[in-house]
Protein backbone atom coordinates (compact mmCIF):
# COMPACT_ATOMS: atom_id res chain seq x y z
CA UNK A 1 0.00 0.00 0.00
CA UNK A 2 2.86 2.63 0.82
CA UNK A 3 4.49 1.54 -2.19
CA UNK A 4 1.17 2.17 -4.70
CA UNK A 5 0.27 5.63 -2.88
CA UNK A 6 4.26 6.82 -2.87
CA UNK A 7 3.82 5.79 -6.73
CA UNK A 8 0.81 7.41 -7.80
CA UNK A 9 2.08 10.77 -5.27
CA UNK A 10 4.76 10.88 -7.02
CA UNK A 11 3.81 10.86 -10.64
CA UNK A 12 1.02 13.28 -10.07
CA UNK A 13 3.17 15.79 -8.53
CA UNK A 14 6.44 15.53 -10.95
CA UNK A 15 6.01 17.18 -14.38
CA UNK A 16 8.59 15.17 -15.54
CA UNK A 17 7.03 11.99 -14.62
CA UNK A 18 4.00 12.38 -16.86
CA UNK A 19 4.42 10.28 -19.55
CA UNK A 20 3.01 7.75 -21.27
CA UNK A 21 4.91 5.39 -19.25
CA UNK A 22 4.28 7.13 -15.97
CA UNK A 23 0.49 7.13 -17.09
CA UNK A 24 0.35 3.68 -17.05
CA UNK A 25 2.51 3.13 -14.17
CA UNK A 26 -0.15 5.51 -12.18
CA UNK A 27 -2.78 3.29 -13.32
CA UNK A 28 -1.22 0.13 -12.33
CA UNK A 29 -0.77 1.54 -8.82
CA UNK A 30 -3.53 2.37 -8.26
CA UNK A 31 -5.39 -0.70 -9.09
CA UNK A 32 -2.97 -2.47 -6.81
CA UNK A 33 -4.29 -0.04 -4.30
CA UNK A 34 -7.87 -0.87 -4.81
CA UNK A 35 -6.56 -5.06 -5.35
CA UNK A 36 -5.33 -5.19 -2.02
CA UNK A 37 -7.79 -2.67 -0.33
CA UNK A 38 -10.39 -5.84 -1.32
CA UNK A 39 -8.88 -8.85 0.16
CA UNK A 40 -6.48 -7.95 2.81
CA UNK A 41 -8.00 -5.87 5.40
CA UNK A 42 -11.05 -8.62 5.83
CA UNK A 43 -8.48 -11.48 5.86
CA UNK A 44 -6.22 -9.43 8.22
CA UNK A 45 -9.07 -8.58 10.46
CA UNK A 46 -10.14 -11.96 10.84
CA UNK A 47 -6.96 -13.73 11.73
CA UNK A 48 -6.53 -11.07 14.88
CA UNK A 49 -10.43 -11.07 16.12
CA UNK A 50 -10.91 -14.64 14.97
CA UNK A 51 -14.34 -13.94 13.45
CA UNK A 52 -14.09 -15.32 10.46
CA UNK A 53 -17.49 -15.07 9.08
CA UNK A 54 -19.09 -12.71 6.31
CA UNK A 55 -22.38 -12.28 4.79
CA UNK A 56 -23.58 -13.60 1.58
CA UNK A 57 -23.81 -10.11 -0.16
CA UNK A 58 -20.60 -9.20 1.50
CA UNK A 59 -19.07 -12.24 -0.07
CA UNK A 60 -20.64 -11.66 -3.72
CA UNK A 61 -19.07 -8.17 -3.50
CA UNK A 62 -15.55 -9.03 -2.70
CA UNK A 63 -15.41 -11.28 -5.61
CA UNK A 64 -16.97 -8.55 -7.88
CA UNK A 65 -14.54 -6.05 -6.87
CA UNK A 66 -11.56 -8.45 -6.96
CA UNK A 67 -11.98 -9.93 -10.12
CA UNK A 68 -12.72 -6.88 -11.61
CA UNK A 69 -9.69 -5.43 -10.83
CA UNK A 70 -7.70 -8.73 -11.86
CA UNK A 71 -9.54 -8.38 -15.61
CA UNK A 72 -8.07 -4.49 -15.75
CA UNK A 73 -4.28 -5.69 -14.54
CA UNK A 74 -4.25 -8.31 -17.09
CA UNK A 75 -5.12 -5.72 -19.90
CA UNK A 76 -3.39 -2.78 -18.05
CA UNK A 77 0.03 -5.37 -18.47
CA UNK A 78 -0.69 -5.34 -21.70
CA UNK A 79 -0.46 -2.20 -22.63
CA UNK A 80 2.09 -1.56 -20.89
CA UNK A 81 4.28 -4.43 -22.62
CA UNK A 82 2.99 -2.59 -25.94
CA UNK A 83 4.11 0.82 -24.57
CA UNK A 84 7.40 -0.56 -23.97
CA UNK A 85 7.76 -2.08 -27.11
CA UNK A 86 7.16 1.00 -29.21
CA UNK A 87 9.41 3.08 -26.78
CA UNK A 88 12.52 0.58 -27.17
CA UNK A 89 11.90 -1.00 -30.85
CA UNK A 90 10.51 1.81 -32.43
CA UNK A 91 11.79 4.84 -30.69
CA UNK A 92 11.15 7.17 -33.70
CA UNK A 93 7.48 6.51 -33.93
CA UNK A 94 6.87 6.43 -30.33
CA UNK A 95 5.83 9.93 -29.78
CA UNK A 96 3.44 10.16 -32.62
CA UNK A 97 1.88 7.13 -31.98
CA UNK A 98 1.73 6.97 -28.23
CA UNK A 99 -0.04 9.96 -27.44
CA UNK A 100 -2.52 11.76 -24.80
CA UNK A 101 -5.44 10.55 -27.02
CA UNK A 102 -4.41 6.92 -27.48
CA UNK A 103 -3.26 6.56 -23.94
CA UNK A 104 -6.16 7.24 -22.60
CA UNK A 105 -8.73 5.47 -24.79
CA UNK A 106 -6.19 2.38 -23.70
CA UNK A 107 -6.29 2.83 -20.04
CA UNK A 108 -9.98 3.51 -20.11
CA UNK A 109 -10.56 0.40 -22.37
CA UNK A 110 -8.55 -1.87 -19.71
CA UNK A 111 -11.02 -0.11 -16.95
CA UNK A 112 -14.22 -0.75 -18.56
CA UNK A 113 -13.75 -3.94 -19.82
CA UNK A 114 -13.03 -5.64 -16.91
CA UNK A 115 -15.42 -4.26 -14.91
CA UNK A 116 -17.89 -5.40 -17.59
CA UNK A 117 -16.63 -8.81 -17.37
CA UNK A 118 -17.06 -9.02 -13.92
CA UNK A 119 -20.31 -7.66 -13.52
CA UNK A 120 -21.41 -10.45 -16.19
CA UNK A 121 -19.82 -13.17 -13.81
CA UNK A 122 -21.43 -11.34 -10.55
CA UNK A 123 -24.94 -10.56 -11.96
CA UNK A 124 -24.82 -14.40 -13.16
CA UNK A 125 -23.59 -15.63 -9.20
CA UNK A 126 -25.92 -13.42 -7.32
CA UNK A 127 -29.30 -15.54 -8.85
CA UNK A 128 -27.88 -18.66 -7.25
CA UNK A 129 -29.31 -20.04 -4.14
CA UNK A 130 -26.41 -21.24 -1.51
CA UNK A 131 -26.89 -24.19 0.59
CA UNK A 132 -25.60 -26.66 2.38
CA UNK A 133 -21.81 -25.98 4.50
CA UNK A 134 -21.51 -22.29 4.68
CA UNK A 135 -17.92 -22.96 4.55
CA UNK A 136 -15.65 -21.50 2.36
CA UNK A 137 -12.22 -23.53 1.41
CA UNK A 138 -9.98 -20.35 0.29
CA UNK A 139 -9.26 -17.29 2.66
CA UNK A 140 -11.37 -14.91 0.31
CA UNK A 141 -14.32 -15.34 -1.94
CA UNK A 142 -12.87 -16.89 -5.00
CA UNK A 143 -14.87 -18.30 -7.87
CA UNK A 144 -14.55 -22.25 -7.37
CA UNK A 145 -15.10 -21.76 -3.27
CA UNK A 146 -17.88 -20.06 -3.56
CA UNK A 147 -19.56 -22.22 -6.84
CA UNK A 148 -19.15 -25.52 -4.71
CA UNK A 149 -21.81 -24.14 -1.98
CA UNK A 150 -24.42 -23.85 -4.63
CA UNK A 151 -27.79 -25.62 -5.14
CA UNK A 152 -28.28 -24.76 -8.45
CA UNK A 153 -26.84 -26.13 -11.71
CA UNK A 154 -23.51 -24.21 -12.26
CA UNK A 155 -22.55 -25.52 -15.36
CA UNK A 156 -23.54 -22.45 -17.33
CA UNK A 157 -22.08 -20.11 -15.30
CA UNK A 158 -18.65 -22.60 -15.47
CA UNK A 159 -18.71 -22.41 -19.31
CA UNK A 160 -19.06 -18.22 -18.74
CA UNK A 161 -16.26 -17.84 -16.23
CA UNK A 162 -14.08 -20.02 -18.49
CA UNK A 163 -14.68 -17.94 -21.46
CA UNK A 164 -14.30 -14.68 -19.99
CA UNK A 165 -11.23 -15.57 -18.15
CA UNK A 166 -9.42 -17.02 -21.74
CA UNK A 167 -10.15 -14.10 -22.93
CA UNK A 168 -8.09 -11.75 -20.48
CA UNK A 169 -5.76 -14.10 -19.87
CA UNK A 170 -4.33 -16.19 -23.24
CA UNK A 171 -4.45 -12.84 -25.59
CA UNK A 172 -3.15 -10.31 -23.17
CA UNK A 173 -0.46 -12.66 -22.10
CA UNK A 174 0.62 -13.79 -25.15
CA UNK A 175 0.85 -10.00 -26.26
CA UNK A 176 2.54 -9.13 -23.58
CA UNK A 177 5.39 -12.18 -24.06
CA UNK A 178 5.59 -11.34 -27.67
CA UNK A 179 6.29 -7.40 -26.67
CA UNK A 180 9.00 -8.83 -24.30
CA UNK A 181 10.47 -11.32 -26.60
CA UNK A 182 10.97 -7.95 -29.19
CA UNK A 183 12.09 -5.93 -26.46
CA UNK A 184 14.85 -8.30 -25.83
CA UNK A 185 16.34 -9.17 -29.18
CA UNK A 186 16.21 -5.45 -29.17
CA UNK A 187 18.59 -5.36 -26.21
CA UNK A 188 20.75 -8.02 -27.62
CA UNK A 189 21.64 -5.47 -30.08
CA UNK A 190 23.02 -2.88 -28.23
CA UNK A 191 27.01 -2.79 -28.16
CA UNK A 192 27.47 -1.44 -24.80
CA UNK A 193 27.91 -4.68 -22.50
CA UNK A 194 27.35 -2.82 -19.13
CA UNK A 195 24.02 -1.40 -20.99
CA UNK A 196 22.74 -4.67 -22.28
CA UNK A 197 23.18 -6.42 -19.27
CA UNK A 198 21.11 -3.90 -17.05
CA UNK A 199 18.32 -3.48 -19.56
CA UNK A 200 18.34 -7.21 -19.75
CA UNK A 201 18.17 -7.92 -16.24
CA UNK A 202 14.94 -5.36 -15.72
CA UNK A 203 13.39 -6.87 -19.01
CA UNK A 204 13.67 -10.12 -17.59
CA UNK A 205 12.40 -9.37 -14.43
CA UNK A 206 9.43 -7.85 -15.71
CA UNK A 207 8.81 -11.03 -17.74
CA UNK A 208 9.40 -12.96 -14.93
CA UNK A 209 6.48 -11.50 -12.51
CA UNK A 210 4.45 -11.46 -15.57
CA UNK A 211 4.62 -15.01 -15.89
CA UNK A 212 3.82 -15.72 -12.72
CA UNK A 213 1.27 -13.55 -12.51
CA UNK A 214 -0.71 -14.65 -15.70
CA UNK A 215 0.49 -18.55 -15.03
CA UNK A 216 -1.14 -18.72 -11.88
CA UNK A 217 -4.11 -16.83 -13.00
CA UNK A 218 -4.45 -19.78 -16.19
CA UNK A 219 -4.19 -22.41 -13.60
CA UNK A 220 -6.87 -21.32 -10.66
CA UNK A 221 -9.67 -20.38 -13.46
CA UNK A 222 -8.56 -22.59 -16.57
CA UNK A 223 -7.98 -26.06 -15.06
CA UNK A 224 -10.65 -28.34 -14.09
CA UNK A 225 -10.73 -28.44 -10.57
CA UNK A 226 -9.66 -31.74 -9.08
CA UNK A 227 -8.40 -32.41 -5.66
CA UNK A 228 -4.87 -32.29 -6.72
CA UNK A 229 -5.28 -28.58 -7.86
CA UNK A 230 -7.29 -27.53 -5.59
CA UNK A 231 -5.44 -28.02 -2.64
CA UNK A 232 -2.78 -25.92 -4.53
CA UNK A 233 -5.30 -23.16 -5.81
CA UNK A 234 -4.39 -21.68 -2.22
CA UNK A 235 -1.23 -21.12 -2.55
CA UNK A 236 -1.03 -19.88 -6.18
CA UNK A 237 -3.83 -17.34 -5.16
CA UNK A 238 -1.20 -15.81 -3.06
CA UNK A 239 1.13 -15.37 -6.25
CA UNK A 240 -1.37 -13.16 -7.33
CA UNK A 241 -3.40 -11.53 -4.80
CA UNK A 242 -0.33 -10.71 -2.09
CA UNK A 243 3.36 -11.26 -3.76
CA UNK A 244 2.86 -9.44 -7.30
CA UNK A 245 0.88 -6.27 -5.44
CA UNK A 246 3.62 -6.07 -3.69
CA UNK A 247 6.33 -6.70 -5.66
CA UNK A 248 5.22 -4.57 -8.61
CA UNK A 249 6.30 -1.23 -7.11
CA UNK A 250 9.74 -2.41 -6.50
CA UNK A 251 10.43 -3.90 -10.12
CA UNK A 252 7.96 -1.32 -12.62
CA UNK A 253 8.59 1.79 -10.78
CA UNK A 254 11.04 2.38 -7.61
CA UNK A 255 13.85 0.79 -9.42
CA UNK A 256 13.88 3.71 -12.46
CA UNK A 257 16.17 6.67 -12.15
CA UNK A 258 13.30 9.08 -12.65
CA UNK A 259 11.12 7.64 -10.26
CA UNK A 260 14.12 7.63 -7.46
CA UNK A 261 15.44 11.50 -8.90
CA UNK A 262 11.22 12.39 -7.89
CA UNK A 263 11.81 10.86 -4.94
CA UNK A 264 14.66 12.54 -3.50
CA UNK A 265 13.56 16.07 -4.52
CA UNK A 266 10.60 15.62 -2.50
CA UNK A 267 12.10 14.44 0.32
CA UNK A 268 14.27 17.42 0.29
CA UNK A 269 11.29 19.77 -0.26
CA UNK A 270 9.68 17.83 2.64
CA UNK A 271 12.68 17.43 5.03
CA UNK A 272 14.15 20.57 6.63
CA UNK A 273 17.68 19.24 6.44
CA UNK A 274 19.88 20.79 9.13
CA UNK A 275 22.75 22.91 7.31
CA UNK A 276 25.93 23.86 9.14
CA UNK A 277 27.59 26.96 9.12
CA UNK A 278 30.89 28.21 7.46
CA UNK A 279 33.07 30.81 8.54
CA UNK A 280 35.71 32.04 6.33
CA UNK A 281 39.25 32.71 7.51
CA UNK A 282 40.33 36.48 6.77
CA UNK A 283 43.27 36.40 4.57
CA UNK A 284 44.74 39.75 6.15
Amino acid sequence: MSGNILIVVLIVANQHLHTPMYFFLGNLSCLEIGYTSTILPRMLASLLTGDRTISVSGCIMQFNWFSSLVAVECALLAVMSYDRYLAICKPLHYAMQMNVSLCLQMASLSWISGFLASTVTTSLLAQFTFCGPNEIDHFFCDFTPLIKLCCSDTSQMELVTFILSSIFTLPTFLLTVTSYISIIASILRIPSTTKRQKAFSTCSSHLILVTIFYGTLMIVYMLPDRATVGNLNKVFSVFYTVLTPMVNPLIYSLRNKEVNRALRKALVKCVPFPQKSVKANSIC
